[in-house]
């Protein structure tokens, strides 16, 4: 048998969206459910369908991701997002390539979208100018990877410090100036699950602050 893997799921209010993730995840990924101050009941939904659920009170989408990397025990960890708009069944791919034996250190869905309303114009268009600054930084990529598969190792002694947006944005800056070698995977991009509201594509308001917070790591 495969050795495991753990799925961190940065989680806020995402209870109409859980059932469907948790249930789609492939045998032998664990899922760790980082909750970031809902109040929609998602622990419970995350628990009743056998997650581990983390409770991290810093609400921000890195200090949810770290909190769920110090959570995980596995080797290799996987970081997907909660809300429905990615299928868990493409981090198997992910992980296959991480293990294939090659100097790979990390393995990054690359975003395709399915509808124009997967992608909002105004997230996608912020999306492509941050992907152009990293490579002129250096770093290969047409995405931000919000689907990832690492060592868990690996990450923590690339020591991410940014606990807001600026998250992967950092990791990829931060695994570049390392030499890490990094493979992007076409994962389809879904509307999210009904119901649910994005924090960042959802809105002007939501682009803007992770805006900011790119800014912020890009200086």
């Amino acid at each position: 048998m495969s050795p495991p893997v753990d799925v961190i799921l940065p989680c806020l209010d995402e209870a109409l969206a859980l059932p469907g993730v948790l249930h789609a995840l492939p045998a032998g990924y664990r899922a760790i459910v980082v909750d970031n101050g809902s109040t929609d009941g998602s622990p419970q939904v995350a628990a009743n369908f056998g997650a581990t659920v983390v409770h991290e009170p810093r609400r921000g989408y890195g200090a949810a991701v770290h909190s769920g990397l110090l959570a995980a025990t596995a080797d290799v960890v996987c970081v997907i997002d909660a809300d429905g708009s990615l299928d868990p069944g493409k981090l198997p791919d992910l992980v296959a390539e991480l293990n294939s034996g090659t100097d790979l250190d990390l393995a990054v869905g690359r975003r395709v979208p399915t509808s124009r309303r997967a992608w909002p114009w105004h997230a996608r268009i912020g999306n492509s100018l941050v992907a152009y600054l990293l490579r002129r930084r250096g770093v290969r990529v047409t995405d931000i990877a919000p689907m990832r598969a690492v060592r868990r190792k690996a990450l923590l002694e690339l020591d991410v410090r940014d606990r807001a947006f600026g998250y992967p944005l950092e990791l990829l800056l931060r695994a570049g100036a390392a030499g890490w070698t990094i493979v992007e995977q076409p994962v389809d991009y879904r509307p999210r699950t009904a119901g649910t509201v994005s924090k960042v594509s959802g809105s002007f308001r939501g682009t803007l602050r992770a805006t900011r917070d790119f800014g912020r790591v890009l200086r």
